[in-house]
């Protein structure tokens, strides 16, 4: 028996990739292919929801799965801890549905920001330096939100960031600065930086492909199928 998915963001790059997975997977079934603009009750012959539209529109279609009764996966950047909690009443009036938010689908990266948290541990000084191609609209990017926030925790937001009040120092997030770069000819890059006495460690990672995101996008989708309740990172689909 196979579920069948509805995908919100379709025509974009990550939601044509994620429309192939499908189509390709003896599990799934492609019910509906929207766009940005589509009217989401589309979305209701559908098992599960996978929203990888855009920032802007991404809170509604959320709102309007949940409200249904629909499971979803979301992997549309923007959604901080903070702007997460902005949903939390309309997740506490439908405990049964799942909700999965996913910030980045590459294992590396995931893996990358765990050894990250596992590091912040040791290092009072720790910023992060993110770079993503000229089409990406959000800036500082899901990925790097979701890793300043794991820093933050382990480290109980006393990250060492002098002169944070200056906007060449980047944004703080949880007291983390974080740096975004826009450029051509790159897909994804993230650097984690690290300073302690006498030393530098960096945690990087290169995304040289889309394809990176497959692997993830799969186990992500499957976790979203009987899942209730909300579950951030795919750290916690991989039990990191």
């Amino acid at each position: 028996m196979t579920t069948s998915v509805a995908v919100v963001g379709s025509t974009g790059k990550l939601g044509s990739q994620l429309c192939q997975l499908i189509e390709e997977s003896e599990d799934f079934t492609l019910a509906a292919q929207l766009r940005s603009t589509s009217d989401l009750s589309e979305i209701l012959s559908a098992d599960i929801v996978a929203d990888v539209s855009l920032p802007s529109i991404s809170k509604s279609v959320i709102e309007y799965a949940v409200t249904n009764g629909k499971n979803i996966l979301v992997g549309t950047s923007g959604w901080s801890s903070e702007r997460i909690a902005t949903l939390e009443p309309l997740f506490a009036a439908h405990p049964e549905v799942g909700v999965l938010f996913v910030p980045n689908f590459s294992l590396g990266s995931t893996v990358a920001a765990h050894v990250a948290a596992i590091l912040a541990t040791h290092f009072d000084s720790v910023e992060v330096v993110e770079t993503h191609g000229v089409t990406k609209v959000d800036s500082p990017s899901g990925t790097a939100v979701a890793t300043a926030e794991k820093i933050a925790t382990v480290r109980a937001g006393d990250v060492l960031a002098p002169h944070a009040e200056q906007r060449a120092r980047g944004e703080l997030i949880e007291g983390v600065p974080v740096h975004s770069l826009r450029m051509a000819g790159i897909l994804a890059k993230q650097d984690v930086v690290f300073g302690g006495v006498g030393e530098t460690v960096t945690v990087s990672h290169l995304t040289t492909s889309n394809q990176s995101y497959a692997a993830g996008l799969m186990a992500s989708l499957r976790k979203t199928v009987g899942l209730s309740g909300v579950l951030v990172g795919l750290d916690k689909v991989l039990d990191l």
